[in-house]
């Protein structure tokens, strides 16, 4: 990679983490005028980041280092986990952006969310680490058949490969692909805690899993983990419009022009993608917390099912 490459890499980074909040507002003003409100103005998770840093950190007498350390450690992950993700330019780090390594990633994060909500020995901490635990032993596996499935169908992990190979003649309509989209995007309502999983708007201690594990947070610790909500939806969404939607993406190397292009194309999907989120949870009712395996079920069948689908496919020919 040459110096020019790593300052656009640098700028992918940044410009992750500088969206996530924006990409949360928006969703919040797309849902308020889907009801018939005003609703906050796209810049108040910005405010309310803001806000929460400049406030003392309460933290219980119990709490051990976990506790205090968790919240920049889950942001570190998740933050270098999105900086992996291709937005508008691929082939920068082919060594780094690596699918299975973003799931490890996410997984490390999740674990060390778990942690941080059984350390202060709370119960609404121990219950909400223990639906995470118990959403997440079907979500990853859900999300590696989906992995499995691509790399197959690309022959590399490698997030630019996947990209390039989708741009090209040898793509095409392949039904594993349909289903391991479905099972990705099942995968990123659970993980991002949205409806019809959860409700991130309420903190109901009978459906609540996100939440319940960081009650006990607040000030700067708080700002952390909630920042690091919001780059973890940008990250499956960004996921999601660089794999299935890759049109318009810049290629390493490429002039100013085609990485122009690549930022404008890269932010008209994120904005019709987080439309359609949030139209999905205003047309589907939150289910209840039994239901959520069987949910995550269907995606971890919908991945098995693609990978065996294209695998057959390959040995047959």
């Amino acid at each position: 990679m040459s110096y020019y490459d790593w300052l656009i890499q640098l700028a992918q980074t940044a410009l992750v983490l500088g969206l996530a909040p924006l990409l949360s507002g928006l969703t919040r003003k797309i849902r308020a005028r889907l009801l018939r409100r005003q609703g906050p103005s796209v810049l108040q998770p910005y405010r309310d980041l803001l806000k929460l840093i400049r406030k003392e950190a309460v933290v219980a007498e119990n709490a051990s280092w976990l506790f205090r350390a968790a919240p920049y450690l889950i942001f570190a992950t998740t933050w270098v986990a999105a900086a992996l993700v291709p937005t508008f330019a691929t082939g920068l780090a082919p060594g780094a952006a690596d699918i299975i390594v973003i799931v490890a990633l996410l997984g490390t994060a999740r674990f060390l969310l778990a942690l941080a909500g059984l350390d202060v020995g709370t119960s609404f901490g121990g219950i909400g680490a223990s639906r995470e635990m118990l959403f997440a032993s079907l979500a990853e596996p859900a999300m590696l058949m989906a992995v499995f499935t691509l790399s197959l169908f690309a022959g590399s992990t490698q997030l630019s490969s996947i990209s390039a190979y989708m741009l090209g003649p040898g793509a095409g309509v392949n039904i594993s692909l349909a289903l391991a989209l479905v099972a990705l995007i099942i995968v990123s309502i659970g993980e991002n805690a949205r409806i019809p999983v959860d409700n991130p708007a309420t903190h109901l201690e009978l459906t609540m899993v996100h939440e319940a594990m960081i009650l006990e947070y607040s000030g700067r610790h708080l700002a952390v983990i909630e920042a690091a909500a919001a780059v973890k939806l940008l990250l499956y969404l960004s996921l999601i419009a660089c794999v299935f939607t890759p049109w318009g993406t810049a290629v390493a190397g490429a002039g100013v022009l085609a990485y122009a292009v690549g930022v404008i194309a890269y932010a008209i999907k994120l904005a019709a993608l987080a439309f359609l989120l949030v139209v999905f949870e205003t047309a589907i009712a939150k289910m209840r917390v039994f239901r959520v395996p069987e949910f995550l079920g269907i995606a971890l069948m919908l991945g098995l099912l693609g990978t065996i689908l294209l695998f057959v496919s390959r040995v047959s020919r």
